[in-house]
């Protein structure tokens, strides 16, 4: 029974870590991310590991570059996110109980991030403790924050909603966290998130909550 969890876990990571460097090689360099979403995994990598874990990634980068803080709001090359998040997911896979759990928590912590800045602020604002109005504003917010794929949020009767994400790079779990961070900070009550993958950079998420 051990030596089936143990090859269930190496798959499950293996699974994630091929998927984050096809999705690199896909990226070219006018795809791109805030600074901030660069310092949301550095700051979770301290937060979950410690400064230990954080020498740790950045050995596994071997780049100057990820040892010094990112402008909050200019622009970097998405690849190079993905190249800081896959080497986060190796470091805190152990701490986190598996690859699967570390992609969520940091794409809630991606959301936490964005929405503690200017621009989340107003949109949360703005939304009051709606969720429906919230993820209404979700494409425009994404617009501020990225520079590549598209969203496409459609609202379900009063406590659901479809989101499609065409051309993204982050991976579905790791998209997953970041709708149940949007939801939570709605105050939505017991929000749910499932991911349905479309295609290597496509998926739709069902989203609902009561």
């Amino acid at each position: 029974m051990v030596q089936t969890n143990v090859s269930a876990a190496s798959s499950a990571a293996g699974g994630v870590l091929s998927d984050y460097e096809r999705r690199i090689t896909l990226a070219t360099p006018a795809d791109t991310a805030r600074g901030l979403f660069f310092n949301g995994v550095l700051g979770a990598v301290v937060s979950l590991g410690g400064e230990s874990a954080l020498k740790e990634c950045h050995a596994l980068l071997g780049d100057m570059r990820f040892e010094r803080r990112f402008i909050d709001f200019s622009s970097y090359p998405v690849s190079d996110f993905l190249r800081l998040a896959l080497a986060a997911t190796k470091v805190l896979s152990a701490r986190l109980e598996g690859p699967e759990k570390t992609q969520r928590r940091l794409g809630m912590q991606a959301t936490r991030d964005f929405l503690n800045s200017m621009a989340g602020k107003t949109l949360l604002l703005l939304a009051g403790n709606s969720p429906k109005r919230l993820l209404g504003s979700l494409a425009s917010g994404y617009r501020s924050a990225v520079s590549y794929g598209e969203r496409i949020v459609t609202l379900k009767e009063e406590t659901g909603a479809t989101v499609v994400m065409k051309r993204d790079f982050m991976l579905p779990l790791y998209n997953e966290g970041v709708l149940m961070a949007v939801l939570e900070a709605a105050h939505a009550k017991n929000p749910q998130v499932r991911a349905k993958p479309l295609g290597l950079l496509d998926c739709e998420y069902e989203l609902s909550w009561q």
